[in-house]
């Protein structure tokens, strides 16, 4: 500092008064930056859940997720079924089909099987995919019917190695 800046701040703080100690008043501290403290930990835990969960529970959430039971079908077996507990005694595939050759071909098929004593199969409906716009239109059709036959007891979209939300296990009336 020079001579003139020094004699220049001396007069300008000239009829400056010190404070008392109790009045001195310390810089305010900077604050910290904000840390997304929670977020961190919810994207640890949802990772790790992520890894732990079985993709069969994950795709139960999905809205493309078959599940149906009539009255008198208890908790259990509906759990039993679907997760693949039940002997799979029979199967029948939808694909190619046009949705009136896959009404008649699934009707028969399920009258079949239930005359025959047959209590579990599946049935390969596809995911729709190449649908394109409309959809699913066999598994939106495989739902329909098989609600309506008296043969069906319960159906589940089946676990993921037996084709996941493109195929479901059916429960059979007995003869």
């Amino acid at each position: 500092m020079s001579e003139d800046e020094s004699d220049l701040f001396r007069r300008a703080m000239a009829d400056a008064k010190p404070l008392r100690s109790e009045e001195r008043v310390s810089p305010p501290q900077p604050k910290p930056k904000p840390r997304a403290r929670f977020a961190r930990a919810d994207e640890r835990a949802a990772l790790s859940e992520s890894l732990q969960a079985d993709i069969d529970d994950l795709e139960m959430d999905n809205v493309e997720y078959l599940r149906f039971a009539r009255p008198g079908v208890g908790k259990r077996e509906m759990r039993q079924l679907s997760r693949g507990r039940y002997a799979v005694q029979d199967e029948i595939d939808l694909h190619g089909m046009t949705l009136e050759e896959a009404h008649e071909n699934l009707r028969e098929f399920i009258s079949h099987c239930a005359n025959g004593g047959k209590t579990c199969v599946r049935v390969v409906h596809g995911k729709g995919l190449g649908s394109g716009e409309r959809g699913p239109v066999l598994k939106r059709g495989v739902n329909r019917w098989m609600r309506r036959w008296n043969e069906v007891l319960a159906f589940v979209s089946t676990r993921q190695v037996h084709g996941g939300t493109g195929a479901v296990y059916a429960l059979l009336r007995r003869p």
